[in-house]
């Protein structure tokens, strides 16, 4: 039985160590907290303390990362492996023996308590649990070729057509290899404009993603939202920067992943990372006494999912596969798609029916999963070898949808993370009947970008602007007999038309204009209207 997932249909040979034991080693304290967060340039970019600030995140001990000292005697201790740290848990995840693990670590004085991976074990030993804080211009035209349909259905070419393509918006993909990437065609403008702005491998603790890896999972899935071919394949979010992280061993199926993840989440955080797109998920394990059961998947129990919730509390904006469990004994969502704080994709055919292997939600889950759907059956992929193919699997949907949302981000830049999220939902298909199949059903993006932009209600009854999104020709509205002063800024505060407006004078010619977002100013001597322009 598999154990655990990568959400594109593999199969994988356990490898079992019983006798070593994993757990996380929570400490109580860290170094020079007070200062540090005083100073968060010390442990944070400033792009990232920018986001925050833009957000009103505010910066805490969490922010502050574990102390390196109190590591290095972890690491001293006999038997003990130490694999991944967590500034945000103030945990560090270690491998030993469960003898080794009680008898030595426990002693340290600056260990607060200790979490076997093995849950029996922190029965038997009456191990203390830490509550966990709580989940609190030139037009664009694209031949998207064989990924058309894909990018279409979420309305992303709409997107992409008012110059949101990602520029200036940041993306972790946190999965397993990224082969050829480097190298291969396909992210050839990727790599011409340097957007990959940093690489690191959180298992073999090194900086090559390229070729260390057992696996061409995250090639496949960066390129649905990345990847570019002429006339051939556009990924969703051509533009946007990335991180590319691997979280994901290959040879083993181990809770130790979970840490990695979060530790992968945290640096992203520290980066300014907007998105993390994660097509991976976690339930079941080699050793059966580390699997999670379906009463864990309820939002705050993994420790994974925990580490999810912090990071959307940081600002930043996860999304993360449903999972490939639809039609087995496991059938819902795994962690960490189960989190208040993550926004899970199931998916589609290419009709947008149903994928029958797409987990589903259930009454487990504090909100609906998944929260949308998008095409994850037949999803149009670019392969480590340069060949454009297709793939199953909600790993597709999830980065379909990622790279999506980072360009409806891009257009509604003051938005916080979950208010894109939700002008997501309220966008879908089946938002007034939503199921545990589909969730709140296929966005459209167009339509949150609209109602973000407060553009879908165009005037009062004295004064009217249409249409909008416009074209060619602006149409207004006055009352007979008078006199309106019509104001168009571009999004840098630049007047670019200035006229007057009256009840025989109402059409203005905007062709001139670069497509893109204005703002409208409209004044009659009673009334004075202010809104946001879309133009095509």
């Amino acid at each position: 039985m598999k154990k655990k997932r990568l959400f594109l249909i593999l199969l994988c040979t356990p490898f079992i160590l019983l006798a070593q034991q994993d757990a996380w080693v929570y400490l109580k304290d860290k170094q020079d907290v007070t200062n540090s967060v005083a100073n968060p340039i010390s442990i944070l970019t400033q792009k990232a303390i920018d986001r925050k600030n833009r957000h009103n995140i505010v910066i805490d001990t969490r922010d502050v990362p574990v102390n390196e000292t109190y590591i290095s005697q972890l690491k001293g201790a006999t038997g003990i492996s130490v694999f991944a740290k967590s500034k945000w848990f103030n945990a560090v995840h270690v491998r030993g023996t469960e003898t080794n693990i009680n008898n030595l670590l426990i002693n340290f004085s600056f260990v607060d308590h200790i979490e076997f991976a093995d849950k029996s074990l922190n029965v038997l030993k009456k191990v203390k649990h830490k509550q966990q804080s709580k989940f609190t211009e030139t037009l664009i035209s694209y031949n998207y070729g064989s990924a058309a349909n894909q990018v279409q259905m979420i309305k992303g070419d709409q997107l992409h057509l008012l110059n949101y393509t990602g520029t200036g918006m940041t993306m972790a993909v946190i999965d397993a290899g990224f082969p050829n990437v480097n190298t291969m065609s396909g992210f050839q403008r990727l790599r011409n404009a340097n957007n990959i702005l940093g690489t690191y491998d959180f298992v073999g603790r090194d900086n090559d993603v390229y070729t260390n890896t057992t696996s061409n999972h995250g090639t496949l899935v960066l390129s649905t939202i990345a990847g570019y071919v002429e006339n051939q394949f556009v990924g969703t979010a051509p533009d946007a920067s990335f991180y590319l992280f691997i979280t994901e061993d290959g040879l083993t199926e181990n809770p130790v992943e979970e840490s990695y993840w979060v530790e992968a989440a945290e640096r992203a955080d520290s980066l300014g990372v907007d998105v993390i797109n994660s097509s991976l998920g976690y339930t079941m394990y080699d050793n059966p006494n580390y699997s999670h059961a379906n009463a864990d998947m309820n939002g705050n129990t993994t420790f994974i999912t925990k580490g999810a919730n912090i990071a959307f509390e940081k600002g930043m904006l996860i999304v993360n596969s449903a999972g490939n469990s639809g039609n087995d004994s496991w059938g819902i969502v795994g962690a960490p798609a189960d989190a208040v704080g993550v926004f899970s994709i199931g998916a589609v055919r290419s009709n947008g029916t149903y994928a029958a292997f797409s987990s589903r939600g259930n009454n487990t889950q504090p909100t609906l999963k998944p929260d949308v759907v998008a095409q994850g059956q037949a999803s149009v992929v670019i392969t480590e070898n340069d060949i454009i193919t297709t793939a199953n699997g909600t790993s597709f949907s999830s980065p379909i949808v990622a790279g999506g949302i980072i360009c409806l981000w891009q257009s509604l830049p003051n938005k916080t993370n979950a208010e894109i999220m939700q002008l997501v939902r309220e966008s879908a298909s089946q938002y007034n009947a939503p199921d545990y199949f589909l969730g709140y059903g296929v966005p459209n993006l167009e339509i949150a970008m609209n109602k973000g932009l407060d553009v879908l209600n165009e005037g009062t009854d004295n004064l009217k602007i249409y249409p909008n999104p416009v074209y060619n020709e602006l149409y207004f509205t006055v009352s007979s007999g008078e006199l309106a002063s019509l104001y168009i800024f571009d999004v840098l505060g630049k007047l670019v038309v200035k006229t007057l407006i009256t009840h025989s004078n109402r059409i203005v010619n905007v062709s001139s204009l670069s497509k893109g977002m204005y703002i409208v100013k409209l004044q009659s001597s009673n009334e004075l209207k202010s809104i946001k322009l879309i133009k095509k």
